[in-house]
């Protein structure tokens, strides 16, 4: 226990150890917390459902949190549904049975940018013959405006209506629609407005329930992707895929490592010579381009990349390093004592050995960590991550699959960019940290 506080108290005098540390404390809160809060399947699921899903988030919507940066505040999404505000519907039933229902949703539009698109949804209940809608767009200053009138179906995008588009002289509703009128350019229209559904049903018992969405140009705290899926999920989860696949694959290839350099340098001889060939083997194969092809011939599963990653790296360049320990520690007097006594291959090896170096062995690890981090990144970015999890690699794939930096959407690529950067300084600064305290030979420097 004094070891440990006295460690702590050397970690402490480091101030990159204490910064490091508190960055890598916020990254594992971030995993609990995501675990916890979004199970996995449930995070699966949501990643991989479609567009209908996610019908209520705009596409390419950037964080709501860049408007406390902007003079001119963008649009967030208004989403006015009658089933929260029953208050709106009014219900006439006719001597057949059948009904004319009317739904207005009011609200006020203060922003200083259009909306991005514009949609009513509907739900509905008939049997054979589908109720009439006619819906009205009502301005500030007093305008009404025929959106469409037809028999219902799921949705009416106003912004793909094509005879729409054609009557405000090919400008997109969404801009015609909050624009003053003869503007040029468009100026936005600020005040209160008001959708109007009339809806005619031709059965009894027929219900229907509209709801209007205008949405924004800003959404969530991480904004949204192409397929209106919030981007907070994938930076959520792509924390603890990261750290796992990091600590494993660097613990792994780590520890193989020494007690290969171990054994290797205990016994000398012929197998320690082989093991020097193989590594020096394994140092010219370019292990990148073994795991591309895993991914591309065989399977793209994290798992399966993470055994492909640890079994190349069994025979690192790190041998080398703790060979050069280990042929200095097995000259010692404590190990020659443990010969004297009559202590075994295997007890000198791991009892007497691998535990001298131990403590340079935590830095190294740690600062490893991020390597792989980048790596698993690397592989998504190139297409062969796992199609299954939602991972920073992922989402830069998608962002540059779908040419987010030529459209503008610079928030697709920099947040989980970001948060590599994070990673990979967090476990650097305190690897080094630890570095200097663990190895004598840095200490003052």
């Amino acid at each position: 226990m004094n070891k440990i506080l006295k460690t702590l108290k050397e970690i402490a005098s480091y101030p990159s150890a204490v910064v490091g540390g508190v960055m890598v404390l916020i990254l594992v809160a971030i995993s609990i917390y995501t675990v916890i809060a979004i199970p996995y399947n449930e995070a699966i699921s949501l990643w991989k459902s479609s567009e209908q899903q996610w019908f209520r988030n705009p596409k390419y919507a950037q964080p709501a949190w860049t408007n406390f940066f902007r003079t001119k505040k963008l649009p967030t999404t208004i989403d006015e549904n009658i089933t929260a505000h029953p208050e709106n519907k009014t219900v006439t039933v006719r001597s057949d049975g059948t009904k004319t229902i009317t739904e207005n949703f009011p609200f006020d539009f203060n922003f200083d940018g259009f909306p991005s698109d514009l949609a009513i949804y509907f739900t509905y209940n008939y049997v054979q013959k589908p109720p009439f809608a006619v819906a009205t767009f009502v301005t500030p200053d007093g305008r009404k405006i025929r959106l469409k009138s037809s028999m219902i179906t799921n949705s009416f995008r106003i912004d793909q209506d094509t005879a729409l588009i054609q009557k405000f002289g090919n400008t997109p509703p969404h801009i015609a629609l909050f624009s003053v009128p003869k503007s040029d350019p468009a100026q936005i229209l600020k005040g209160h407005y008001e959708v109007q559904v009339e809806i005619i049903t031709f059965e009894k018992d027929t219900d229907v329930d509209a709801e209007f969405i205008a949405y924004g140009q800003v959404s969530g705290i991480a904004g949204t992707d192409h397929k209106r899926r919030d981007l907070m999920i994938a930076l959520l989860w792509g924390t603890p895929i990261a750290l796992m696949f990091g600590l494993l694959a660097a613990v792994g290839t780590t520890v193989a490592e020494m007690i290969i350099a171990a054994v290797g340098s205990w016994f000398g001889g012929w197998l320690d010579a082989l093991i020097n060939r193989i590594v020096e083997v394994i140092m010219v194969i370019p292990q990148l381009a073994i795991l591309i092809m895993i991914g591309t011939f065989y399977s793209r599963s994290i798992f399966v990349i993470l055994g492909s990653v640890i079994v190349l790296g069994i025979f690192g360049a790190g041998i080398k390093t703790f060979r050069a320990v280990f042929m200095q520690t097995k000259e010692s007097a404590y190990i020659d004592a443990a010969r004297a006594y009559g202590a075994s291959n295997t007890r000198i090896i791991f009892s007497y050995m691998i535990p001298r170096i131990i403590p340079m062995l935590i830095p190294q690890f740690i600062v490893l960590i991020p390597s792989f981090v980048f790596l698993e990144a690397s592989l998504a970015v190139l297409g062969l991550g796992d199609p299954t999890l939602p991972t920073w690699g992922k989402i830069i794939d998608d962002a540059r699959s779908n040419g987010a930096l030529f459209q503008g959407f610079y928030y697709w690529v920099l947040e989980p960019s970001a948060l590599l950067l994070f990673t990979g300084l967090a476990f650097s600064m305190l690897g080094f940290a630890l570095d200097r305290i663990f190895n004598p030979r840095l200490r003052g420097q």
